[in-house]
């Protein structure tokens, strides 16, 4: 897997890679922006964050993960900048020895990201139609 944790504004791509000796499951989380919020359409979603915080954040979190979690391999990849509504904002990645264990960190490490990590959302709000008289 590539380095542990990237906050870009890179599009996320897709990973393939061989497994590690001992490795025997992967689990990834891709959370899309949605094209609503709070019910309104929106075109997407403009992250920020406090980058030299939220990278050592995300480190911290990734080894904490690790020493408390068991062993395993961890990817995070969280888009900075505006996302487009239908594209990917985050993936987790995980790769552990058992099913059960990649997918219980993934859940894992998102709700501490989300919970934790400085990044901050403004969703863009699609301009209003305004129907013209026939």
């Amino acid at each position: 897997m590539p380095p542990a944790i990237v906050l870009s504004e890179d599009p996320i791509q897709p990973y393939t890679s061989a497994f590690e000796p001992g490795e025997g499951a992967e689990a990834q989380f891709l959370g899309v922006v949605r094209g609503s919020e709070d019910g309104q359409p929106i075109t997407g979603i403009d992250y920020s964050a406090y980058l030299p915080m939220a990278e050592k954040m995300l480190q911290d979190l990734v080894d904490r993960g690790r020493a408390s979690q068991g062993p395993h391999r961890v990817f995070i990849q969280h888009r900075l900048g505006f996302v487009a509504a239908e594209e990917p904002s985050i993936v987790i990645r995980v790769r552990t020895r058992h099913s059960a264990e990649a997918f219980d960190l993934c859940r894992w490490y998102l709700k501490e990201i989300k919970t934790c990590v400085p990044i901050w959302k403004r969703p863009v709000f699609a301009p209003e139609t305004v129907s013209s008289p026939a």
